[in-house]
C-alpha cells in the first residue's frame, strides 16, 4: 500500500530552492511539512485528519489549531481562519502543514523567482491565490515552546534591523502577490493635499485619549506643552470615564492653561477610535493633528514642529515618525529604535498589507481623515486608517526618532494570551481583506 503521504522537516526562512528539490523527492499525494523540528508531538491519527479535510475539502493546503508546551504548562493555542487578507508572512499556521503535492509541483513548474528566506512565504501565497487554504478547528499536535518571552515583546521581533535581508525578501514576494491580485497601488497615482485649505483655531492638535493612566498620564501631557513651535498648537485629551484619579489630574492642568481642552464623553460604548473620532471633529481641532498614547512621550521638544514640517514639506496626508523603546527610566530597551526601514517611498503603501503597524508617531491631515473617520475599536484603528489613506495619498515618513515608548507592566498590550493575540491578528487581517478588495476594484476603474 502506498502511503498517503511524505513528512519533511524545514525551517521557516527557507530558500526557493528547498522546494524544487522536495517537489522531486515526494511521491505520495500529499506531504507534510513540520517548521518546528523534533519538539513536536503529534496527536492521534492527527495527519490522517489533515489528509481527510484535505480529501473532502479538495484544500490544496490544510492546518490547525495546537497545544503548546510552555515550561510544562500546556496552553491551547488557536489559529485564525484563512482569508485575503492573511497576507503577513508571519501569520501563525502553527508548524504542521499539509500540502497537496500535486500544488506544490505546479508551484515548482510556474518557475518562480529564487528567494534565500521568503520560500515557505512565496509558497503559501501562490496557494492562496491559486488554491484552496483550510483551517482545521482542532487541537492535532504539541509543540515545546522555548521562546519565554511575553507577547509585549515578540511584537517587534519583525522590525529588528537584524531581521532586514529577510524582510526585504518578504517584501518583494507580497508585492509580486499583489500585483498577481490587481491590488497593487502605484505610486505615481497617489494624491498630495492642498495644505491651506479650510479655517483651524490651531496649525496642530496633539491628541491623546485616556483611560485610567494616572502614573502616566501627566508625563504625556508635560511633553507636549514643552514642545517649541513656530506655529500655534493645542492638546485635546479624550478621557474615557477614568476612575484612578486620571481625570483628576488632567483637570489641575487645564485648569493652568487654555491649551488643553478636556473631552468627557457622554458616551460609555468607545473604544480608542471613537475617542480619536470625537477629537479630530472638535472645534478646538488643527489643521493636523498628532497622536501620543498616555504612556508614551515626545522624545525632544521639537517633535511636533519636526512633523508639520514633514506635512509642509511633502503635502502628505499621513506622517509617520520612528521611536525608540524604552522602560519607564527612558532605558533603552531591545531590539531599540523602530524606525520601520522596510517602508519605501515607491513601495511602502503595498507593503503596509504586509506588516502589522505603520510605526509611531502617527498624524494626519484633518480634511482627510475628519472625511474617513476611525473606526470604534481599542485596536487596529490607526492601522486601519493608515492602509486606507495610503492606498489613495502620499504618506511622510521620518526615520529619526521622535518618540519615546515607553514599555511597562501597565501597557495593554504587555502580556496578552494566545487567544487575545488571534483575536487582534485576525481583526487586522480583516482590515487588509477589506483594503485589498478596495484596491482591487481601484485598479478596474
Amino acid at each position: 500500500m502506498y502511503p498517503l503521504f511524505d513528512s519533511f522537516i524545514i525551517n521557516r526562512l527557507v530558500p526557493t530552492d528547498s522546494f524544487c528539490r522536495i517537489a522531486n523527492e515526494v511521491s505520495a499525494p500529499y506531504l507534510v511539512l513540520n517548521t518546528h523540528g523534533e519538539g513536536l508531538k503529534l496527536g492521534y491519527r492527527a495527519i490522517e485528519r489533515m489528509v481527510q479535510v484535505a480529501e473532502d475539502s479538495k484544500a490544496d493546503m490544510v492546518y490547525s489549531n495546537r497545544y503548546v508546551s510552555k515550561q510544562d504548562i500546556l496552553q491551547t493555542v488557536p489559529t485564525n481562519e484563512y482569508q485575503t487578507g492573511s497576507i503577513r508572512d508571519d501569520f501563525d499556521f502553527g508548524s504542521l502543514l499539509l500540502i497537496r503535492t500535486e500544488t506544490l509541483k505546479r508551484f515548482v513548474a510556474s518557475n518562480p523567482e529564487s528567494y534565500q528566506y521568503a520560500g515557505l512565504y512565496q509558497l503559501r501565497l501562490y496557494i492562496s491565490r491559486m488554491g484552496r487554504i483550510v483551517h482545521v478547528n482542532e487541537y492535532l499536535y504539541t509543540e515545546v515552546e522555548d521562546d519565554l518571552r511575553l507577547s509585549g515583546e515578540k511584537q517587534f521581533d519583525y522590525v529588528d534591523p537584524r531581521n532586514r535581508l529577510v524582510q526585504v525578501e518578504m517584501e518583494q514576494v507580497c508585492t509580486a502577490h499583489l500585483k498577481e491580485m490587481g491590488a497593487l497601488v502605484h505610486h505615481a497615482t497617489l494624491k498630495t493635499i492642498d495644505t491651506t485649505e479650510g479655517e483651524f483655531p490651531y496649525e496642530a492638535s496633539v491628541i491623546i485619549p485616556v483611560k485610567n493612566r494616572a502614573k502616566t498620564i501627566g508625563d504625556a501631557i508635560q511633553s507636549v506643552l514643552s514642545q517649541e513651535s513656530d506655529f500655534p498648537y493645542n492638546l485635546i485629551v479624550v478621557d474615557n470615564h477614568s476612575t484612578d484619579g486620571t481625570t483628576e489630574i488632567i483637570s489641575r492642568l487645564a485648569n493652568e492653561t487654555p491649551l488643553i481642552t478636556l473631552i468627557c464623553p457622554e458616551r460609555d460604548d468607545l473604544g480608542i477610535g471613537g475617542c480619536w473620532d470625537l477629537a479630530i471633529r472638535h472645534s478646538q481641532c488643527g489643521r493636523y493633528v498628532v497622536q501620543l498614547d498616555s504612556d508614551d512621550l515626545y522624545s525632544d521638544k521639537h517633535t511636533l514642529q519636526c512633523i508639520v514640517d514633514t506635512f509642509r514639506r511633502e503635502r502628505c496626508a499621513m506622517v509617520v515618525g520612528s521611536y525608540r523603546l524604552c522602560n519607564f527610566a527612558l532605558e533603552t530597551l531591545p531590539p531599540g529604535v523602530i524606525d520601520h526601514r522596510e517602508w519605501t517611498e515607491e513601495n511602502g503603501m503595498n507593503n503596509a498589507l504586509r506588516i502589522n503597524g505603520l510605526g509611531a508617531p502617527r498624524a494626519f491631515y484633518t480634511p482627510v481623515i475628519r472625511e474617513m473617520g476611525f473606526p470604534n475599536v481599542s485596536y487596529g484603528e490607526d492601522y486601519a486608517v493608515g492602509i486606507a489613506i495610503s492606498r489613495q495619498y502620499r504618506l511622510g515618513r521620518i526615520y529619526e526618532p521622535i518618540y519615546l515608548c515607553r514599555r511597562w507592566e501597565g501597557n495593554s498590550d504587555a502580556a496578552l494570551s494566545p487567544e487575545r493575540v488571534a483575536v487582534h491578528n485576525h481583526y487586522k487581517d480583516s482590515l487588509r481583506t477589506q483594503e485589498i478588495r478596495a484596491r482591487v476594484n481601484l485598479s478596474r476603474h
